[in-house]
């Protein structure tokens, strides 16, 4: 085995670079080491990238872990992936940048971590924190209680918006209570009778429709019926009752997944 494997480096070094035609019998010496696969983020170095795959039978036989480097990067190690040095340091980057996004994600979520478990409504917009964020769902919160001053209100938030023009923060601290707004998709105020109906990057309003209040969503345009007495709130929705212990007097959340028009 010695004299074969010396021999076939004469070969190979002879011109001064690995020469392409390598005998097959590299094939069956080589043994399939395992690909580097998308995990670049993990190797600090192309070298680590390509030491990964070389195998304790590589060094056997070539005695040299430099050539046997080449051949990696060549691809004649088996049937890995062949990356050159420019690929990899491009993958690497984007494998960093993907970890360093998700880990920024979720550091943001205001509701991690926190134990809600005696506050169902605000384990409920944890639950559906994440999946509003990255535009997985489109939540439409109907909350009935007392403002500030003793007056009932009622409406209807665009959870997804609502995250992304307000800190969380204090709502699952308990230090702030979620109440609709004048600038939220629906807002009505029983006492005064003032009432007013916005659009949101996620929903438009329908409200002179004869079946009462729709939401329409703009990314899949599927309607959203919130009117309690349907059958369904409509495609990819589901309607859920909230008990809220006593904090509201009505809750209920319409979760709406997305999906791309194809």
């Amino acid at each position: 085995v010695s004299t074969q494997s010396t021999g076939y480096q004469r070969r190979v070094r002879g011109a001064g670079q690995i020469n392409l035609s390598i005998p097959h019998l590299m094939d069956s010496v080589l043994e399939e080491a395992p690909s580097g696969g998308d995990s670049f983020a993990e190797f600090a170095t192309y070298e680590d990238f390509l030491n990964s795959q070389i195998t304790a039978m590589d060094l056997y036989y070539l005695e040299d872990e430099e050539l046997a480097r080449q051949l990696v990067e060549l691809g004649y190690r088996g049937s890995g992936e062949v990356l050159k040095r420019e690929e990899f340091e491009a993958r690497k980057q984007l494998a960093e940048a993907s970890r360093l996004s998700k880990r920024s994600q979720k550091k943001s979520l205001a509701g991690a971590g926190k134990d809600l478990t005696s506050q169902p409504f605000l384990e409920a917009l944890a639950k559906r924190e994440e999946a509003n964020k990255t535009g997985k769902m489109t939540s439409i919160i109907f909350i009935r209680d007392k403002n500030a001053r003793g007056q009932e209100i009622s409406g209807y938030i665009d959870y997804a918006h609502r995250l992304k023009t307000e800190d969380f923060e204090p709502y699952f601290n308990g230090k702030k209570r979620l109440l609709p707004k004048l600038s939220d998709l629906s807002f009505y105020n029983w006492e005064t009778q003032k009432s007013t109906s916005n659009a949101t990057p996620n929903y438009q309003v329908i409200a002179d429709n004869a079946s009462g209040l729709l939401f329409k969503n703009k990314r899949d345009r599927k309607i959203v019926n919130v009117d309690p007495k349907a059958s369904r709130p409509g495609d990819n929705s589901t309607r859920v009752p909230i008990a809220s212990s006593g904090q509201y007097t009505q809750v209920v959340i319409y979760d709406h997944i997305t999906r791309r028009k194809t």
